[in-house]
């Protein structure tokens, strides 16, 4: 077996972060496109997002037991090639039928990446014996800004929907052939549950891990209408809230291993959080596209390193295995990331895209409230 603690496999651990950064932000640009196209309204594309999380709930309740028993690299592998094979065929969608069989497609594959690819982080971690989560995810945040701003490019450039899926999927392709041979090949666990649910302290940690994935959904899948309607920017550049909001994610990650270790976990989620939220407050008061992409940046470096605490310390909690405690977070949150999204077009529906962003910023009020409760060194 590959030792955990290489440069291969921390390279390989990298590379999947950023697949599914890249592939997952490549879905936000293309929603106005997919609303017009085929005449949604707000109601029927929450219907539709939801096909992503009900495909990514299924996918995530397998995934756990599955890579507890036979490691995580054979989910990896076929998780990564069906992702990247998944966004090239969403175009493909004539009608609200097969876009919402393509999404939970898209979903599925997605979320059991997530969940493999963080148990190998886990993993490579404990290995190296010094924090490299934030690093990790910061890939994903830089597959975030890529992933967006490639597809922006390419759509602004008037490139044919089918042809710029098809170019970012081979991309996917490529650094996925790269992971591959580096992945830790991993033994047969004895911690075969068929059901992964979080109890004790891991129950609270995935709480707020859901809240900040919903945060990070919600404005993959809805601040381009947000901006857009709000007049703030045109239909073809919808996605360029979120490119600064990945932005700043990754600037934040990439600097997070360090943070936590100076200024420990409870203040970097509790400041992290009010951040977000003043981030919240100046988006949602924003009369100019400026002062919109301001709150962006300041929700993006808020919440930037939340979600990797929350994944250390659900490694480091004595309530469950922490290769299961890994697992059920992973499956609540992206749920949260995913499945979430779908609630907030019917909020939309009823009360406005706008009032439904600023019961999300009172949810994100949870992390900051809570920090204590979950970075607090208990047994």
């Amino acid at each position: 077996m590959r030792s955990a603690d290489s440069p291969a496999s921390r390279l390989a651990t990298r590379l999947l972060f950023l697949v599914a950064g890249f592939g997952y932000s490549c879905w936000a640009p293309l929603v106005p496109f997919t609303k017009a196209n085929l005449g949604l309204d707000e109601h029927v594309l929450g219907l539709l997002f939801l096909c992503i999380g009900i495909g990514s709930i299924c996918a995530m309740l397998l995934t756990g037991p599955l890579t507890m028993r036979f490691g995580s690299k054979p989910i990896i592998v076929g998780s990564g090639f069906g992702f990247a094979a998944s966004l090239a065929l969403l175009p493909l969608s004539d009608t609200t039928f097969t876009l919402g069989l393509n999404l939970a497609a898209f979903g599925a594959t997605l979320g059991a990446l997530d969940v493999a690819m963080n148990l190998h982080a886990v993993e490579v971690e404990r290995a190296a014996d010094k924090p490299l989560m934030s690093g990790f995810h910061a890939l994903f945040s830089i597959g975030g800004f890529a992933g967006s701003a490639f597809m922006t490019f390419l759509l602004s450039k008037h490139f044919e929907i089918l042809n710029s899926t098809l170019l970012c999927a081979a991309l996917m392709a490529l650094a996925m052939f790269m992971a591959t041979p580096r992945l830790l090949k991993g033994n047969e666990r004895k911690e075969r549950p068929m059901f992964v649910l979080p109890r004790g302290l891991v129950l609270a940690i995935a709480a707020l891990a859901c809240i900040t994935f919903l945060v990070e959904g919600a404005l993959l899948d809805w601040s381009a209408l947000l901006i857009t309607e709000n007049g703030l920017f045109p239909v073809a550049q919808g996605g360029t809230g979120y490119i600064f909001f990945s932005v700043a994610m990754t600037v934040g990650r990439l600097t997070g291993d360090t943070i936590s270790s100076r200024i420990g976990d409870h203040k970097t989620m509790l400041w992290g959080g009010v951040i977000a939220l003043s981030g919240f407050v100046i988006l949602l008061t924003a009369s100019t596209g400026v002062i919109a992409l301001l709150g962006f940046v300041l929700i993006g470096l808020g919440c930037s390193n939340i979600v990797p605490v929350l994944f250390r310390r659900a490694a480091t909690q004595k309530a469950m295995p922490p290769g299961l405690a890994v697992a059920a977070i992973s499956t609540t949150a992206y749920a949260g990331i995913l499945a979430g999204p779908a609630s907030i077009g019917f909020v939309a529906k009823a009360v406005g895209l706008p009032i439904a962003f600023w019961m999300l910023a009172g949810l994100l009020a949870l992390v900051p409230f809570f920090a204590n409760v979950v970075t607090a060194n208990r047994h």
